[in-house]
């Protein structure tokens, strides 16, 4: 009976050793945060172990847990309609808010789920209730792409899939189908996704072929650079859980298909340039205008935003 007790307190405790974080004060419901980080970092250990074992790259492996815990079928309801199809071959998922009288077209959303490049899917139950409740909030129509992610294709597929997909759904025949106003659609997305937003935006504003045009831009905490990995936000937050500053270097040398051997010095900037003035000043620019924007990988897409503050969460 003592050794079951000893037994017990000691997996207690360290079963509370490994969920224990440090968190800042102002964080709310603290040790739910913590459990979702220790959850996450007990799926990536377990595909690590599978990629160890040569069953399966870990992305993979990682991917598969996330989306059978949280994979949701299409499902059609009272209020909104919602349809998995293709856009020039591309996956999608189509939500149709519900018809009013007085607005016979309807407004647009265009959206890209996060997810580093590599995880995550349109088709999952977070994005899919995120979907949803804008499809019917808005009286829209919210196109979810179901993108190629890592380690199937790298840069730059995914944003390949985007542009052929948004250019399919911005086709008259295509737009009329769904009763959508020409004049207002947008383009979202979240962490990796408000990357390829961004990179999908800036490219359209210059493709002089397009008769329609994105009117809007959402970009929910995307990642826009890949030049200063020791921007205030990224020293801040280089400890914070689900996603460390490692973790993100992680994910942007998957994305370009790079090696591990250099996370450390990505780390501490030794990536950007041999002229440590020149990187300097180029970091310190808010738009590369330099460079034609269809040259830059999504790492260096700023929109005029300042690069600084911005990171994946």
């Amino acid at each position: 009976m003592r050794s079951s007790c000893v037994l017990l307190t000691a997996l207690v405790a360290l079963a509370a050793y490994y969920v224990y974080i440090p968190l800042p004060g102002s964080v709310s419901d603290p040790w739910k945060l913590m459990l979702l980080d220790a959850t996450f970092r007990g799926a990536q250990q377990v595909s690590n172990l599978i990629h160890y074992l040569g069953l399966s790259h870990h992305l993979l492996a990682l991917n598969f847990i996330i989306v059978s815990f949280g994979k949701k079928s299409a499902w059609s309801s009272a209020q909104v309609k919602v349809t998995d199809t293709d856009f020039d071959g591309v996956e999608v998922r189509v939500f149709e808010g519900p018809p009013k009288p007085e607005e016979p077209l309807k407004r647009s959303v265009v959206y890209i789920h996060g997810g580093g490049w590599a995880l995550a899917s349109a088709k999952i139950r977070y994005y899919d209730e995120l979907c949803t409740a804008m499809a019917e909030e808005l009286n829209a129509v919210i196109v979810s792409i179901e993108y190629r992610l890592v380690p199937k294709v790298y840069f730059p597929e995914q944003i390949h899939d985007v542009v052929r997909a948004t250019k399919y759904f911005l086709k008259p025949e295509v737009l009329q189908k769904y009763m959508v106003d020409p004049g207002r659609i947008c383009i979202s997305g979240d962490s990796a996704g408000g990357n390829l937003a961004a990179a999908l935006g800036q490219q359209f504003t210059q493709d002089a072929s397009l008769k329609n045009k994105l009117k809007l831009q959402a970009l929910i905490y995307p990642v826009l650079q890949a030049l200063d990995f020791n921007t205030p936000s990224y020293q801040q937050n280089v400890n914070t859980p689900i996603l460390p500053r490692y973790v993100m270097v992680k994910y942007w040398v998957d994305y370009f298909k790079g090696n591990y051997d250099f996370v450390q010095a990505m780390i501490i900037n030794n990536h950007t340039s041999l002229d440590v003035e020149e990187a300097a000043a180029l970091r310190a620019r808010s738009l590369p205008a330099f460079l034609p924007s269809f040259l830059l990988p999504q790492s260096m897409l700023l929109l005029g935003a300042a690069e600084s503050s911005s990171r994946a969460e």
